[in-house]
C-alpha cells in the first residue's frame, strides 16, 4: 500500500521533508504510522486522512494521503 504524507511545523522539522511517500507493507493505521515514523517521544498532533480530520485507530488504504498537524500556538 502507498500512502503520501504531508508533515507541518515542528513535525516537519524533525522528519527533515514537507512530505513523502511510503509503501507500507500491510494495514496499518494512521496512529500506528505516526508512531512508527516519529518514535515514543513524538509531539502531540491532529490526524488527517484525506484532508479530513481523524482518529489514531483510523485505517489507511492504499492513495491515501496523511498528515499529521502539531497544535498551533499564539499570543
Amino acid at each position: 500500500m502507498r500512502v503520501t504524507v504531508l508533515y507541518f511545523a515542528s513535525v516537519r522539522e524533525r522528519r527533515g521533508r514537507a512530505s513523502e511517500t511510503l509503501d507500507l507493507d500491510g494495514p496499518t493505521t494512521i496512529g500506528d504510522l505516526y508512531a512508527d515514523l516519529l518514535g515514543a517521544d513524538a509531539p502531540t498532533v491532529a490526524y488527517t486522512r484525506n484532508r479530513v480530520v481523524c482518529a489514531p485507530d483510523t485505517a489507511l488504504a492504499d492513495g491515501d494521503e496523511v498528515s499529521f498537524l502539531p497544535p498551533l500556538g499564539g499570543g
